[in-house]
């Protein structure tokens, strides 16, 4: 009797056969979880935008400094071509000092993001300059929407890993393991800027990287859809 892989488990060996031979994973290539990568370390394949802005770097996806321009400019920002509805999406990052990104889920490819769709902040919470923001702005938080516990960011340099789900009307955000937003998106408790997001309404959109003008490196970008 020949002894055959099961599925999940032969494409989990291909994929990480590809990467002994290419240094690199195919996107459609599927893990023992179900996850496929979104980011393939070799090239910008299947994201659309700022492509200027964001760089391969030693099989990282990198956003580079840049001039932070109009505020939330859409030129500063990378998105998936495809659109997603409801998933999980992991991925680790690394902050320099004062850095400021963010995700973008369910998001149109124009407009202010964080009113248009929904971005999760991606902050150095511990820099001087972001002491006195709103606690919607912290890192982690759904920004205008939903504020995050603080406290879970490893210190600038290191590498901290995080899921973001989306199912339904259900949103959750883990950071380094700590469960830090966990909302019903029609129930929010943080009500002070609500009429400022339609965007938390939508279904489906695409997911991307929110540049501001700092470097932000990350990596073992993956997703699960549900």
């Amino acid at each position: 009797m020949r002894n055959l892989l099961h599925p999940t488990k032969f494409w989990a060996a291909t994929a990480a056969l590809c990467v002994a031979l290419f240094g690199t994973e195919p996107l459609s290539a599927q893990d023992a979880d179900g996850f496929v990568p979104l980011f393939n370390g070799n090239n910008l394949d299947g994201w659309q935008g700022a492509t200027e802005v964001y760089a391969v770097e030693d099989g990282r996806l990198v956003c580079r400094k840049h001039g932070p321009g109009e505020k939330e400019s859409t030129d500063k920002n990378l998105f998936t071509t495809k659109e997603y509805a409801d998933f999980v999406l992991r991925f680790e990052f690394k902050l320099e000092p004062g850095a400021n990104n963010g995700v973008a889920v369910r998001s149109p490819l124009k407009g202010r993001i964080s009113e248009v769709g929904m971005e999760i902040q991606i902050l150095d919470d511990y820099a001087e300059q972001y002491k006195n923001l709103q606690p919607h702005q912290y890192h982690g938080s759904i920004y205008l929407l939903a504020p995050a516990k603080r406290g879970h960011l490893k210190p600038v340099g290191q590498w901290n890993s995080e899921e973001i789900m989306f199912q339904g009307r259900r949103a959750k955000v883990t950071l380094n393991g700590v469960v830090i937003v966990d909302v019903d998106l029609d129930n929010l408790e943080y009500k002070k800027y609500l009429d400022k997001n339609t965007g938390r309404m939508r279904t489906k959109g695409h997911i991307g990287f929110l540049g501001h003008g700092s470097r932000v490196e990350f990596r073992n970008i993956r997703i699960k859809e549900l």
